[in-house]
């Protein structure tokens, strides 16, 4: 490997060959099982087939009252029919008696159906009096009545694998006796945040030291990805140190924050060719262009760069989808989109992937003028990104753009909220 610290890089990789490269090596991990009460958001791993029916017996889908249906014929406000009154029906707590000629039973919603009885007829046009229940509207046989697998029939196919579950997913397992599912393995992620300069997340600015900003950012946006983070420490900038952690098992991705450039300090680069392989180093984009991505043994390792704006590009490009693809889930990118136009042009030179922050006001796209890669106010104030291809030289006034916006449920603005969509599982 090329030692590029204090020299630059000779040649840099595009996007598309770094993320063609991401895509044919990254596999599905395997499959784990996980209690119903923590499987929202995981993502299945099985085909799930119902074991029983549901509901697994008839069952009134209103309160009134269990009768022979065809009794009732004739029955109206001038000239009910009359049954005798002989016992209630409630769940889980049914009528132990079969229902004869000439008998009702008062039911309540979701109550098993006496035996005998095949219609429910609705309290509202019912009146009991003296043990008698007067019925004053005809109900036909299996009216009101919810029949035995009228929701799910045994050995209907229920969730197909790759879903990712959703609360009412959970709602039904449960429905249909699952106390546990197999889920797709969650990938583990070791952070390994190097430099002598950095402060621990949440302390305060002190001399020429800063704090630690990029552990936040990257925690959260891998837990947005379906991936669980190990415990970390922040790591000064010695050699054998940053090797020994790289080279740790127990994670399928290591994400490497700082250190990855050019500068004398850069150790990450050459660690990881000599730990694995230095697949890529140097990428034609802006910003993160001193991006590297290689592998040790059976884990992906990233090498983000130590700027924040830069360290947040890189992960969305590159680690983001490789461990949403980890975890079973989809390559796209999570973010909601809107079609918008630009309020001004966006500069750009052709060869290179530009990730450019944008505002939005009146309904139009404003690139925000601030472009260095250290400025992680910018993403504050920006209502999400614009990413330039590599074949185009920026984007003219007035042209309609894909904004990949940062809030997940905001819409951009009353009159634009319809423009808005999601994408991505």
């Amino acid at each position: 490997m090329r030692d590029v610290r204090m020299r630059g890089f000779a040649e840099r990789a595009d996007v598309e060959e770094v993320d063609e490269f991401l895509r044919d090596h990254t596999r599905v991990l395997s499959a784990e099982t996980v209690p119903l009460a923590d499987c929202v958001g995981r993502v299945l791993a099985e085909e799930v087939a119902a074991d029983f029916d549901v509901p697994c017996f008839e069952r009134s889908a209103m309160d009134g009252y269990a009768l022979r249906g065809e009794e009732s014929f004739g029955a109206s406000d001038y000239d009910p029919i009359r049954f005798e009154l002989i016992g209630a029906s409630l769940p889980g707590a049914p009528f132990p008696d079969p229902v004869g000629s000439g008998q009702a039973v008062r039911i309540m919603t979701g109550a098993p159906l006496p035996r005998g009885a095949d219609a429910v007829v609705m309290a509202e046009v019912c009146r009991e009096e003296d043990g008698r229940v007067a019925v004053s509207e005809p109900v036909a046989p299996r009216r009101n009545v919810g029949a035995v697998g009228e929701d799910i029939r045994r050995g209907d196919r229920v969730l197909r694998p790759g879903r990712r579950l959703r609360p009412q997913d959970a709602g039904l397992l449960s429905s249909i006796g699952h106390a546990e599912v197999r889920c797709v393995t969650r990938p583990r992620v070791r952070l390994v945040i190097t430099g002598d300069e950095l402060l621990p997340a949440g302390s305060a600015p002190s001399g020429a030291r800063i704090v630690d900003s990029n552990s936040p950012v990257l925690r959260a946006l891998a837990r947005r990805d379906g991936a669980r983070v190990l415990p970390f420490e922040i790591l000064p900038d010695r050699r054998e140190l940053i090797r020994r952690v790289m080279a740790e098992e127990g994670s399928e991705v290591v994400l490497v924050s700082g250190g990855s450039s050019v500068g004398q300090e850069d150790h990450a680069p050459g660690l990881l060719a000599e730990l694995g392989s230095l697949d890529f180093h140097g990428i034609s984009m802006r910003p993160s262009s001193p991006t590297g991505v290689g592998r040790i043994a059976d884990r992906f390792v990233f090498l983000l760069p130590g700027n924040p704006v830069s360290c947040l590009a890189a992960y969305e490009f590159f680690a983001g989808p490789t461990l949403r693809a980890l975890g079973g889930r989809s390559r796209a990118w999570p973010q909601r989109r809107a079609q918008l136009p630009l309020a001004r042009k966006i500069a750009s030179a052709i060869g290179r992937t530009d990730y450019v922050r944008v505002a939005i006001e009146d309904g139009r796209v404003v690139p925000l003028a601030t472009s260095g890669a250290a400025i992680l106010s910018s993403t504050v104030r920006a209502a999400g990104a614009v990413i330039v291809p590599r074949e185009q030289e920026g984007m003219p006034e007035g042209a309609e753009v894909e904004v990949l916006l940062y809030d997940e449920d905001e819409p951009v603005c009353e009159a634009d909220a319809r423009h808005a969509d999601g994408d991505g599982a």
